[in-house]
């Protein structure tokens, strides 16, 4: 594993908030997600730590919901004190920087070498550093921290707190909304409504510290939610049929999923109405782990759907 380190200009010895490691394949240091949060913003879930890992197939491919944890940083266990003190004294790297500036490197490591024999371990700072409170919160914690033995610190990373760092990395595929009619509608005819491209409807993502702890969350494609845009006197919905990703349009089948609109949308904004159709995936903790409670991830797909209205001439008798 490589430290990614820094002198400052006034030539104090700063430790970067990570270190990089070779997982191994098919795990992952960070979990990375574009998210819509509630007020439109774009936030990414991306876990800057030293020792916790995030993997599974929820991870990556997808798009969450904007989650945020309560607290997007925390201490975690990292080495003992033989080994921090090596990590920090043997090496290349560790002789470039002594040579670079030998008294603030002194200065630096003196605090791992007065722990050396004691037993216990450093804990060091980790964070979300795509949640907008996360390197405010980090910033607030210390570098490094000794702990005796058989002691989690004041704001030590939690089981609860790792499976919020699970939701918060969980994404779902963004389906394709298809309709039928496809271009336009008309007043009181059905309008069909499915998905398409959803691919795997089970996500699971695993946040771990190996040897310590570990968590997965798996979010399973439940059901879908259909709004018309706009009010019942002018759209009824129907979605007894709809199940997991809607119903296709079948010649001479039962409409079961869709909208059926009673009013043209020529009044309206863009002389559309808004169709959303939203996919719904809960989310269960797995193993023997404190059942933790998390809203579905809920991803919305919106479509204009133009509905005009038919028009007939009557031709009056001779």
């Amino acid at each position: 594993m490589k430290a990614l380190i820094s002198i400052a200009t006034a030539g104090l010895l700063l430790l970067q908030p990570w270190i990089t490691y070779d997982p191994g394949p098919g795990s992952d240091t960070s979990a990375r997600g574009s998210q819509i949060g509630d007020s439109g913003e774009n936030l990414r879930a991306e876990i800057e730590s030293r020792r916790i890992k995030v993997s599974g197939n929820g991870v990556r491919g997808g798009k969450g919901d904007g989650f945020r944890m309560k607290r997007p940083c925390w201490y975690e266990p990292f080495l003992n004190a033989e080994d921090m003190h090596r990590f920090f004294t043997e090496g290349r790297d560790a002789a470039n920087r002594a040579r670079i500036d030998e008294e603030s490197f002194r200065a630096f490591t003196q605090q791992f070498k007065d722990k050396l024999g004691q037993k216990g371990l450093w804990w060091t700072p980790g964070y979300n550093k795509g949640d907008p409170a996360g390197a405010a919160c980090w910033a607030d914690l210390q570098q490094f921290l000794f702990v005796p033995p058989g002691v989690t610190p004041p704001s030590g990373i939690t089981i609860e707190q790792l499976a919020e760092l699970a939701r918060a990395a969980m994404t779902v595929p963004e389906q394709t909304v298809k309709l039928n009619p496809d271009a336009k509608s008309f007043v009181n005819l059905p309008t069909h409504v499915w998905l398409e491209g959803i691919g795997e409807t089970r996500r699971s993502v695993t946040a771990e510290i190996p040897g310590v702890m570990s968590v997965t969350l798996v979010a399973t494609l439940q059901d879908l939610k259909i709004d018309s845009g706009t009010t019942p006197d002018r759209a009824e919905v129907t979605e007894s049929g709809c199940g997991t990703a809607g119903k296709p349009y079948v010649k001479g089948g039962e409409f079961s999923c869709g909208v059926r609109y009673l009013r043209s949308s020529i009044d309206q904004p863009r002389e559309t109405y808004p169709l959303t159709v939203t996919a719904v995936w809960p989310v269960e903790v797995q193993g023997d782990v404190v059942p933790f409670q998390f809203a579905p991830v809920e991803l919305g797909v919106t479509r204009d759907v133009p509905v005009g209205e038919i028009q007939s001439n009557v031709k009056p008798p001779n």
